[in-house]
């Protein structure tokens, strides 16, 4: 009982302890990336493997630092671990900033880390910046329509190319802004024109004025052409415009006659009432003259043989109407 008491007790000894080796080897292997700083040693980079432990410790990846730094020695560049480093716990594309480096050193533009790192934490493609240096960009705009002096409305499509400017990446302006001046330059050119037919004839006048214009002062571009694709001949607008305002004058005229007519008719009434108006009172002034005649009578200021005068000229001035009325035209039916 007591030698098979043992020979458990060894046992189980033997697995703990080859438990904790094994963990020890993984620990080891995790904090120190045998084979990568092999790689690193024979490709010329300068890491030790104190300094993978201490990435471990800082919380960086090993290999996101230490293989840009290889591809960057093995490319002739002089790069140095902790600016990597540095560039990574900064939250930079490492990846991103050696593979510009690369592309710059090639192409021969002057590019050096500390500029490259600031165009990446700005947030820019420093990659693809590098890489529009070399092989230029073709930005096409949107179609553009402005109006010739002569009313004709065209609509011009472009293409711009440009390169990127390294040194304006920081700060600058990016492609939205060129394609706002550019279209802004083919509208004032086109509205300095006197016709429409002058632009069609040379559409290259469009891309001489814009690029003298220096539109790319302030951008992280440099303009390099501005190229016309496309002119199309819109609508007649300053047709349409004066259409629009004479029928606009038209109404206008329209109002104010019907002003006048209204004032005219507004006028003629108020003299229709004034002369109903008179001719009431001149009844109502002859309703009262019988009344007078009578009063005079009996008063004595009037004689009998005055009354008859009056009767005959009453007699004879209507005699006298008549008369002269009988020569006037007759009137239609329904007046007076």
């Amino acid at each position: 009982m007591f030698l098979f008491a043992m020979t458990d007790l060894g046992g189980r000894s033997i697995i703990v302890t080859g438990v904790l080796v094994v963990l020890v080897l993984i620990l080891f292997f995790y904090f120190v990336p045998v084979g990568l700083w092999i790689a690193a040693r024979f490709s010329g980079a300068p890491v030790g493997i104190l300094d993978m432990v201490a990435m471990r410790l800082r919380r960086v990846s090993p290999a996101s630092v230490v293989n840009p730094l290889i591809n960057g020695i093995k490319a002739g560049l002089d790069l140095k671990v902790g600016l990597l480093e540095s560039h990574f716990l900064a939250g930079g594309n490492v990846v991103a900033v050696v593979n510009a480096l690369i592309s710059a050193s090639k192409a021969q533009i002057a590019l050096d880390f500390n500029k490259a790192a600031a165009i990446d934490l700005a947030g820019r493609d420093v990659f693809q910046a590098v890489q529009m240096s070399v092989n230029p960009k073709v930005i096409t705009t949107p179609k553009v329509s402005a109006m010739a002096k002569d009313g004709i409305q065209l609509q011009v499509v472009s293409r711009v190319t440009v390169r990127a400017n390294i040194d304006k990446l920081v700060g600058g302006a990016g492609e939205e802004t060129i394609l706002a001046r550019v279209g802004e330059g083919i509208v004032t050119t086109i509205g300095s024109s006197e016709s429409h037919k002058k632009v069609l004839e040379n559409p290259d006048l469009i891309s001489k004025n814009v690029l003298a214009k220096g539109l790319d002062a302030g951008t992280a571009f440099e303009i390099l052409s501005i190229d016309i694709a496309d002119v199309d001949v819109g609508a007649n607008i300053g047709a349409k415009l004066q259409t629009e305002q004479a029928e606009a004058d038209k109404q206008i005229a329209q109002a104010r006659a019907e002003g006048r007519r209204a004032m005219a008719v507004a006028q003629a009434q108020e003299m229709t009432a004034k002369v109903e108006e008179a001719r009431s009172k001149v009844v109502e002034a002859e309703a009262l003259i019988p009344m007078a005649i009578a009063e005079a009578l009996r008063e004595g200021h009037m004689g009998v043989m005055d009354f008859y005068n009056y009767k005959n000229l009453v007699a004879d001035t209507r005699m006298r109407d008549s008369i002269s009325s009988m020569g006037e035209p007759k009137k239609p039916d329904g007046h007076k």
